[in-house]
Parts: C-alpha cells; sequence; structure tokens
C-alpha cells in the first residue's frame, strides 16, 4: 500500500527535511479470525452458505435488547417483518435507494453495528447471510465493517468482486455462471488443434493472413490479439499495474502455486440498438474504480447515519459530499472534451433527454435492468405527485437562497448568505440526517431516485435499476445530467459569497517562480478483474478449511497514464508551514476558445494537496503523482487476500494491516483525462496559503491502513473544498504571487497501433509482451 501521508513525497528542499515513517501494524490472531470470517461469510454471495462453522454460528438472530448498546425502533421493524415473512425474499433485487428496502437494511444494520461483542456480531451476520436478501445483507455489513470503531483494519473484498453483476456486463456474467473446469480441460486439448486450422485457412484466403482491425474500438483489444471472449487459461500472473510488487515476493509466488486461473476478455457497454455519441465514453463511466468510489463515498457518509453520533460532522460530511458531486462533473467534463464533446446537457423536467442508455447488466436472478431509450420523456411514467415532491425541494431551496435565509419548523433562523452556511445547504442536498428541517427534507433523495427508476412509494419488489444503487448510477450519461441541479444549487450559494479580494488570497512572503511538470503520457493498459465469486463449481473443504483452487478473472483494457512529477520553485521570506494545492483545469472548450476563468473555475478538479514547512530563502519540491494523497494504485485481489489469510493463519506469513490500498481512495489511474495524440491543451493551477490549524492531517488515526472516516482530520486544512475555487473569481483580484497557472499538454499513445501496423505474430495467444 502506497503511504497516504502526504510529506513522505517532500524531498529536494534546501533545508534538511524528513518525516518519521509509521510502522506498519501486523495482525495478530484474533484480527485474523475476525478476517477470515468476514471473507468467508462474503464469498459467492448468491449461493447457499457452505462453511459448516459459520452455519452452526447463525442459527439465530439475537433479539435480546441487553446485548446491544441500543435496541430501536428500526431493529425491532425488521425483527417483526422477519416473524411475519415480510422481509425482501432472498434472490429479489435490493435497492439501497428504494424506501421500503431502505427501512429494512438500517435495521439490519443496526444489528451488526450496535451488537455489544464479537460473539453477537457473529452470530447476528451469518444468521443474514442464511436469511435475509444478498443485496440488502452486503449494504448492512458494508456499512458496519466501515462504521463500527472496533473494526478499524478489517475489510472486506472490493464491491466489484462481491458483485461482478453490477459491473459486468451480462453477456460476461453468463460466461462466468457456465464456467464448468471439468468441461474447459477437455476442451483446450482441441484449442491449438482448431487454431492451426484456423491459421491454414486464414493463410489461403489472405496474403499476409491478417484482420483489419482498424475499426475496432481500443478497448477490444482482444480482437487484436486474435482471441474471442471465452475463457482462456491464465499461466503467468494477474495483471495490474504493481504486480510486480507481489511477483517478485517469493512468499506470494508460494502462495499462489497450485492456483488455477482463468481469463475472459470483456467488453464495456455497446449501445447499438440506441447508439448516441456517449457510447463513446463507456470505457470512462463504467470504470470498475470510477463506480466503485462513488459507492464507498456514499458508504462512507450515507445520508441516514447520524453525523454527532458517528461522527461524520467532524469531516463536514454534507459539505464534503456536494464538493465531491461538483469535482465528478468537472472531471466528466474534461473527459467529455478529450472525446470532442462540449458541455454535459443540462436537465429540464418535461423535456426529453437525449441521451438513451441500456446497461447491458443483469441481476443475480436472471433478470436484466431497465434500458431508456433515445429522446426519452420521465414525464410518461405518470407519477406526478412524487415528482412534484422533488420539484417542490429544489424549488424551495433557490427560494430560501434568494431570500437569503431559512426557518426551520421549530422557529431557528438561519442566515444562508454567509460562507458557513454551505452545511446547511450542503446537507439539504445530499438530504441526510443532519438537516436541519426533517420535517420537509427528510427522504426527498430517495424520492428522486425513485421516480427516475419509475418505483413508486411504497413499492417492494422493483424491477432492477441502475438509478437504485451507488454501485451502478454512474454508468448513465443522465447521471451527470440530473446531478447538475445539485451543483445549480452549490454554485447559486457562492454567487452570493462576494469573491475573495487579492488581501484575501494573498500570502505574505509566499512566491511561486515556477513549477516545472513532466511529460503528461495517457494509455490504455490492460488488467485483471477477481470474479471468481461467479463461479459455480463444486466448493473444496480438507479438513474443513476452504480450499480456494480456483481463479476466474476479468480481463479489461482501461485508462491509465504514465507517472509525472512537479518541480515545485517557491521563494519564502521566513520559516512557515504552507499548504499546497494543486488543480487541473481545461484550457479551451471543444471549439477551441478560451474558457473565462469565471466560468471555468468550475472545471478545475483538485488532484493534490499537502503541508509543506517551508525555510527562509528558495525552496525546491519534488513531487511525484505518485505522493498524491487521496489516490491509490491497483488494490489486491480478494483471491489473494483470502490466501494471505489463511498462509498467516498458520503462522506462515505476517500479515500487514495496509496490504491493500484504502477502500475509498480515488483511483491515481483517472487523474488524468485520456488527451489527444497530438497533445490536448490544459492547465494546472498551484496555490499556496498558510497554514494555520491546530490539528496535523492524520493525527488522530493510523494512515497505513484506515481512511479516518470520522476523524476530523482527514483534510489538510479546514478551508472551503476547492478553494480559491470555492467562489466567484474576480479576474482583477485572483491573480497573486502565491498562484500559479501552468500551460501543459496530455499526450495519448495508442497502446495497441502496433496491431494496425503488421501483423501478430502470436495471433490467438494473449501478447505479455505489450508494452505501456
Amino acid at each position: 500500500m502506497k503511504l497516504t501521508i502526504v510529506l513522505l513525497a517532500l524531498v529536494g528542499c534546501v533545508a534538511a527535511f524528513s518525516v518519521p515513517t509509521q510502522k506498519v501494524k501486523i495482525a495478530d490472531k484474533e484480527f485474523l479470525m475476525k478476517q477470515k470470517f468476514l471473507f468467508e461469510i462474503v464469498n459467492r454471495i448468491t449461493e447457499p452458505l457452505m462453511f459448516e462453522e459459520w452455519i452452526k454460528t447463525g442459527q439465530k438472530l439475537v433479539t435480546e435488547k441487553a446485548q446491544y448498546k441500543t435496541f430501536d425502533f428500526y431493529m425491532e421493524k425488521f425483527w417483526e417483518s422477519y416473524k411475519l415473512g415480510a422481509l425482501l425474499p432472498k434472490g429479489e433485487f435490493f435497492g439501497s435507494l428504494v424506501k421500503t428496502h431502505h427501512k429494512q437494511a438500517y435495521g439490519l444494520f443496526n444489528f451488526f453495528y450496535y451488537a455489544n461483542d464479537w460473539e453477537t456480531f457473529v452470530s447476528n451476520v451469518a444468521w443474514a447471510r442464511m436469511h435475509v436478501n444478498e443485496g440488502m445483507f452486503i449494504y448492512a455489513l458494508t456499512l458496519a465493517v466501515i462504521h463500527k470503531p472496533q473494526f478499524e483494519g478489517l475489510i472486506l473484498p472490493q464491491i466489484y468482486e462481491i458483485f461482478p453483476q453490477y459491473f459486468f456486463n451480462s453477456k460476461f456474467v453468463y460466461e462466468a455462471e457456465k464456467f464448468d473446469y471439468e468441461v474447459f480441460s477437455k476442451l483446450i486439448m482441441y484449442e491449438k488443434e482448431y487454431k492451426d486450422i484456423l491459421y491454414k485457412d486464414v493463410s489461403e484466403f489472405s496474403d499476409n493472413s491478417y484482420f483489419y482491425t482498424k475499426d475496432w474500438k481500443t478497448w477490444q483489444w482482444w480482437k487484436m490479439m486474435g482471441l474471442g471472449e471465452h475463457w482462456y487459461v491464465e499461466d503467468k500472473f494477474f495483471l495490474r499495474e504493481n504486480f510486480g510488487e507481489f511477483y517478485n515476493d517469493p512468499k506470494y509466488v508460494n502462495v499462489m502455486q497450485g492456483l488455477k486461473k482463468f481469463y475472459m476478455p470483456v467488453d464495456y457497454t455497446r449501445d447499438i440498438a440506441f447508439f448516441n455519441a456517449d457510447s463513446k465514453l463507456t470505457y470512462f463511466t463504467e470504470d470498475l474504480g470510477w463506480n466503485a468510489y462513488w459507492y464507498y463515498l456514499n458508504m462512507d457518509y450515507a445520508f441516514f447515519l447520524n453525523g454527532k453520533e458517528f461522527g461524520l460532522e467532524k469531516d463536514r460530511r454534507g459539505e464534503w459530499w456536494i464538493y465531491n458531486v461538483q469535482q465528478i462533473l468537472a472531471r466528466y467534463y474534461q473527459e467529455r472534451l478529450a472525446n470532442g464533446y462540449g458541455e454535459i446537457p443540462d436537465f429540464f423536467w418535461y423535456k426529453q433527454v437525449e441521451q438513451g442508455y441500456d446497461p447491458q447488466l443483469i441481476y443475480y436472478n436472471g433478470v436484466g435492468y431497465s434500458y431508456r431509450k433515445n429522446y426519452y420523456e420521465f414525464a410518461t411514467y405518470g407519477n406526478f405527485d412524487m415528482l412534484y415532491q422533488v420539484q417542490n425541494f429544489f424549488g424551495r431551496v433557490n427560494k430560501v437562497l434568494e431570500n437569503g435565509y431559512f426557518k426551520t419548523a421549530d422557529g431557528v433562523v438561519i442566515d444562508l448568505h454567509k460562507p458557513e452556511s454551505l452545511q446547511y445547504i450542503a446537507n439539504y442536498l445530499q438530504g441526510n440526517a443532519d438537516t436541519e428541517d426533517k420535517y420537509f427534507l427528510n427522504y426527498w433523495y430517495l424520492l428522486a431516485h425513485m421516480y427516475f427508476a419509475d418505483v413508486d412509494y411504497n413499492d417492494f419488489e422493483v424491477f432492477p435499476n441502475i438509478f437504485l444503487n451507488f454501485e451502478t448510477m454512474m454508468r448513465d450519461p443522465f447521471f451527470y445530467t440530473f446531478y447538475q441541479k445539485f451543483t445549480d444549487v452549490f454554485y447559486k450559494f457562492a454567487y452570493y459569497l462576494k469573491p475573495y479580494t487579492q488581501k484575501d488570497l494573498y500570502y505574505e512572503g509566499i512566491t511561486i517562480k515556477d513549477v516545472s511538470v513532466s511529460k503528461l503520457v495517457t494509455y490504455f493498459d490492460i488488467v485483471d478483474f477477481d470474479v471468481t465469486t461467479l463461479l459455480n463449481d463444486k466448493m473444496t473443504f480438507v479438513d474443513g478449511e476452504f480450499v480456494w483452487d480456483k481463479a476466474l478473472l476479468a480481463r479489461q483494457a482501461r485508462l491509465n497514464h504514465k507517472p509525472f512529477n512537479f518541480e515545485f520553485t517557491i521563494e519564502s521570506d521566513k520559516v512557515q508551514k504552507g499548504v499546497v494545492r494543486v488543480f487541473l483545469g481545461p484550457k479551451f472548450d471543444e471549439y477551441g476558445r478560451v474558457i473565462p476563468l469565471e466560468y471555468n473555475n468550475q472545471n478545475f478538479v483538485q488532484i493534490d494537496s499537502f503541508v509543506y514547512p517551508f525555510i527562509s530563502g528558495v525552496n525546491t519540491i519534488k513531487r511525484s503523482s505518485k505522493d498524491f494523497a487521496w489516490t491509490s494504485e491497483d488494490r489486491i485481489t480478494y483471491t489473494e487476500l483470502y490466501k494471505y489469510v489463511m498462509l498467516a493463519s498458520e503462522g506462515k506469513y505476517e500479515f500487514p494491516l495496509d496490504i491493500s490500498e484504502p477502500h475509498n481512495a480515488f483511483p491515481d489511474r483517472l487523474v488524468l483525462p485520456k488527451g489527444w495524440e497530438q497533445g490536448m491543451p490544459m492547465q494546472f493551477y498551484f496555490f499556496v496559503s498558510p497554514y494555520t490549524e491546530e490539528y496535523e492531517q492524520f493525527s488522530n488515526f493510523d494512515y497505513t491502513y484506515s481512511s479516518g472516516v470520522g476523524s476530523g482530520t482527514r483534510f489538510v486544512d479546514t478551508k472551503p473544498f476547492g478553494y480559491p475555487f470555492d467562489r466567484p473569481i474576480d479576474e482583477y483580484t485572483f491573480f497573486v504571487p502565491n498562484g500559479y497557472f501552468k500551460d501543459v499538454k496530455i499526450y495519448y499513445v495508442d497502446t495497441f497501433a502496433k496491431y494496425f501496423e503488421k501483423k501478430y505474430p502470436n495471433f490467438g495467444t494473449f501478447d505479455y509482451s505489450i508494452e505501456y
């Protein structure tokens, strides 16, 4: 795991400066026992529980109130629903944003979270694994593992490893579920002979025995190598960018011995039936890391969790959430520009949505996800009562912003034209438990998503729809269109704040003289995602222990970038601490026109921030993209984690708690937009502000394995998120010596160009020699 403490990256300062590294903790036997349980209880979640130990443990749900810190209304209702047979049945679609599902999931989460001890927790989890809807179970368990203080350091597999059905198209899922090792092992005996005949026929038909592949999409790389969309033996290693860290470790090689690995190429969505321009962006909108980031953000700061009880208010939960929405839209806009598109389409309640979308997903019960045709009108649903409630929310929020104050139901008046009032507006927009007016604003966020999924207030058994779960909704271009309604309110709030004056922005004694940036290069690489939970064969146990001897891998092309570096030259007139922020934004719109800064401030994405102790004189700071505070490299897979835990349980391996990246880190590889082969003009903005905080970042949690949700020290300082782009910009006062714009270009390199130029000599086999 890349240590996320930001000061470790600072080198090259004129004055000597070092930061003591925090010793990585090693798991003890108790921790390993708990981690083993969590890995096993979610294994093959759509199949019956096969671990005898946990079947015996989960014979009943503990309902004695003395066994819980709190036994609340939602827990009572959940237990009552179970006794009456009114729980959402196993196998039915679960939507975390379906109101009826949410209430039951809330009760189940409380049974997990409020358990006084591990034994009660294990009993409840094992019972729920056997009796509760699979989607609801994973939702509640994920929340409990993230938020229960006693579980710090414990992890679950990534959501796309637990439920690959949410992330990969139905064609792939069908093939994975049909995979039969016995049949497969017989088929591959004839594979070479079949391919030899194929080559012979091709050679007779064509002079160069090569297929023209120029029209194939980059992410259909397997066609260029002569592969099909079916299973192949993987006899080398898991593909990922940081694999060398593991493959060169003898213990890793030892633990993976005997594991049979199989991969299948997998595509992104092909909207042939509803073709539209946005289909070109599916490599980005359907990226697993992109969608998982949004999912975990909404697990960390779940809208129904009380800010005081869970410490979320210390992290400015509402403000952080709406800032992430704004940043996601800005990053999406940058990717649109990289593909020649312009602004995100606006949303109008009674206007057709031009871009249709077919997610091509299938739920694990065999039911396909709903789709939307081009030029669709949501008003045809006819659920006008729910529509009017959602419209009324936006109307009311806009009205109170214009009035400048908000009066709560209990008579408290809040001035909304003050900077600190953003927390109120942000809480309203998320519809979270900390909203001041719970009578009016509670559950509106659920209703909005239910309306677009055509789900009524009391619907219980509903059709799968991507808008009903956080892990799937960002696949749809409409997500970005609708969520602009949120940022419109955010920008309207900012409109009533005065722009920063030069005095506000000026950092006396600090001057950024220069920042050099290494070449920015993007490309598509090929990576394996662990989908072994889709395996449908008989599980093997030896002496009661599960033998994990097979792994299924989804092999997919995804956007990445070469590591790049900054070298800052900053003058300081004295010894002082400052916060360095780094933003990336577009320079021109889709027509090649310069975007004025007063509008462009909405399009900058913050990619880094760190505290630096300046010395008097010239400071030279070198920083790599690998050192960014909130990004992560590829995570170790579920299969590998389980094998490490089992090896450590036998006393043959020291299991470090930082073995995996934080669950909620943003993928490092998506920091840069795709760019152009001739170079896409962009600009960095670097800004230094005084460090005046009483706390140090990461000071009250172990940053080597914890994300610090609810700690109050996750962020570098208490400035508004996005500062200094968080307010309207007056270009006459914005430019200060401690701010610095740098024009750059992002170059896209076509990894697969060599396959267009000449025949791949090993056509029909994967190219392990491919260079990125």
